[in-house]
C-alpha cells in the first residue's frame, strides 16, 4: 500500500455521488472550483438512476438523471473516484482539510475498456445481481447496469475463479488481475457530506414474511421491475414467474414505528407507492392494486392531485395497519389487518405483497472525521447547525451536508439541499 500512496489537492471534497452529491459537485465546478467526487459504488447517480419514474409528474428517472450524470462525468473541473471510500478527514486549519481516500481495484483499466461486454459473456460464474436487487443473476465479470457511469466493466474478485476466460476474449487487454488498492492523501478547502440514506431492512419485521415468502417484495424490488432497465419483460412474482393479478402495498414498513427504531415519517413512501400503483395499472390493466395505509401524507406540490388521480384510476386505498402476513400453498398471501374506518379485524388474499420500506440514516460518515467529530442528531442523521437559517452547516466549520444525509426528503428537496450546501461551501472558500 505504501508504494501506491498518491497526493492531490482540490478546492472541495464531496463524499457521495448520488443526486445531491453530484449536484453539489457540479455547482462548485461550474463556478471554477476543482472538486473530488468520491463514490463507494461502481457508478455515480445513487438510487435515483435505478428508479423507473418520478412522482408526481411520472417523468422518466433515467431521462432526468443520465444527462446530469453525463455532465458531471465530462466536466473538466470534477475528478471522480468510484469504488472508493473516504477513510478519514482531519481539519488542519481554516480552509484546509486532509483526507485519506482508498480506491479499490476494479481489475479493469478504465481508460481502455470499451464496454463491449465480451468478458461478461465469457465469464462462467453467475452470482446475484445487487443492482437488480437480487431478482436475477449477473456474471463475476460485469458492467453494473446499462446506464452506469462510468460504463466500464469490473471484476467481482470475491466470486471470480481466476479462470482467465475474460482475459482471453478482451479485445483491448484491459483486464489486470495485478491491480491493488490505491491510497490517496487529499488536501481540500471544504468538505460536503452527501452520503445519502439506507432503506429499512424488512427482515426486522418477521411477521411480514420477507425473506421467508418469495412473493413478498420490497418497494425497490418492485421499482426495478417497473424500470426501463428491468430484469424481466413484464412484472412477475418471483415465486413462480406468474403475472400477478392482485397486488397489495403495505405502507410505513419501518417508518413511524418506534419498535423498530424509526419513529418518524420517511416522507417519500406514500408517494412512491402511489406512483408504482399507477404504473402497475398501466402495465397490468387487469390487476387489482390495494394500498394499506395509516395516513396518506401528500404534502408536496401536486401530491394531493396525484393521490386523487390514483383513486380515479381504480387503486384501492384501505386505512388499516397490517398485523401479519401468511402464505398459502399456492404462494398467495393472506393479509390480516385492522380496518380502522370500520373498527374490525379483516383478512384479504393477494398474490403479491410490496413492502413500502422507509428511509434510515446512513452512518458511514460517523467514523470519518477524526479529532473534531461530526455531530449527528437523535435519529443519527447528520446534525444541522441551524436547520432554518443555514440547513447545510454542520458543527465543523467548513463541512456541509447535502441531501438525505441530513434527513428524509424527496428528489427536488435533495437538489435544493445540494444547492444550499454548494453555496455555503463556495462562500466558505472565497472568505479565506
Amino acid at each position: 500500500m505504501a508504494e501506491n500512496i498518491k497526493t492531490a489537492n482540490y478546492d472541495a471534497l464531496v463524499i457521495g455521488a448520488g443526486i445531491a452529491g453530484g449536484e453539489a459537485a457540479l455547482n462548485l465546478a461550474n463556478n471554477g472550483f476543482s472538486v473530488l467526487l468520491v463514490e463507494k459504488d461502481l457508478s455515480i447517480g445513487g438510487k435515483m438512476i435505478l428508479l423507473s419514474k418520478v412522482f408526481p409528474t411520472l417523468d422518466c428517472a433515467a431521462c432526468i438523471t443520465t444527462p446530469k450524470v453525463s455532465e458531471i462525468s465530462r466536466h473538466h473541473g470534477i475528478t471522480i473516484f468510484t469504488g472508493s471510500e473516504v477513510q478519514k478527514v482531519v481539519k488542519k486549519s481554516e480552509n484546509s482539510f486532509e483526507a485519506v481516500v482508498i480506491k479499490q481495484p476494479r481489475y479493469v483499466v478504465e481508460d481502455d475498456c470499451t464496454a463491449c461486454q465480451l468478458c461478461e459473456q465469457a465469464c462462467p460464474v453467475v452470482v446475484k445481481d445487487q443492482y437488480q436487487y437480487n431478482l436475477v443473476g449477473r456474471k463475476a465479470a460485469f458492467i453494473p447496469f446499462s446506464i452506469a457511469s462510468p460504463r466500464v466493466a469490473a471484476i467481482d474478485i470475491e466470486n471470480c475463479t481466476l479462470c482467465g476466460a475474460c482475459e482471453k476474449v478482451c479485445p483491448t487487454k484491459c483486464i489486470d488481475f495485478t491491480m491493488e488498492a490505491e491510497e490517496y492523501h487529499i488536501t481540500a478547502g471544504t468538505v460536503i457530506v452527501a452520503t445519502g440514506f439506507r432503506l429499512f431492512d424488512p427482515l426486522k419485521i418477521p411477521r411480514y414474511g420477507y425473506g421467508q415468502y418469495k412473493n413478498v417484495l420490497t418497494s425497490m424490488e418492485m421499482e426495478r421491475q417497473l424500470a426501463p432497465t428491468r430484469p424481466f419483460n413484464t412484472v412477475l412474482r418471483p415465486g413462480d414467474g406468474k403475472v400477478p393479478d392482485k397486488i397489495a402495498y403495505v405502507l410505513c414498513t419501518g417508518s413511524r414505528d418506534a419498535t423498530v427504531g424509526n419513529p418518524i415519517c420517511s416522507q417519500i413512501c406514500c408517494m412512491y407507492s402511489i406512483k408504482q400503483a399507477q404504473l402497475l395499472m398501466g402495465s397490468l390493466p387487469m390487476a387489482d392494486v390495494t394500498i394499506y395505509y395509516i395516513n396518506i401524507r401528500s404534502f408536496g406540490k401536486g401530491f394531493e392531485e396525484f393521490y386523487e388521480q390514483a383513486k380515479g384510476m381504480g387503486v384501492n386505498f384501505i386505512k388499516g395497519k397490517i398485523g401479519k402476513i401468511t402464505e398459502k400453498e399456492n404462494g398467495n398471501l393472506i393479509l390480516r389487518y385492522e380496518d380502522i374506518n370500520e373498527n374490525k379485524l379483516k383478512e384479504s388474499e393477494h398474490d403479491m405483497v410490496v413492502l413500502s420500506v422507509g428511509v434510515l440514516p446512513n452512518t458511514d460518515a460517523a467514523g470519518i472525521f477524526r479529532e473534531q467529530k461530526l455531530e449527528f442528531d437523535h435519529l443519527n442523521f447528520v446534525g444541522q447547525k441551524d436547520p432554518l437559517a443555514s440547513p447545510a452547516e454542520t458543527n465543523i466549520k467548513g463541512v456541509f451536508v447535502a441531501g438525505t444525509a441530513s434527513g428524509p426528503m424527496d428528489i427536488p428537496d435533495s437538489i435544493l439541499s445540494a444547492g444550499a450546501a454548494s453555496s455555503e461551501a463556495m462562500r466558505y472558500l472565497i472568505r479565506k
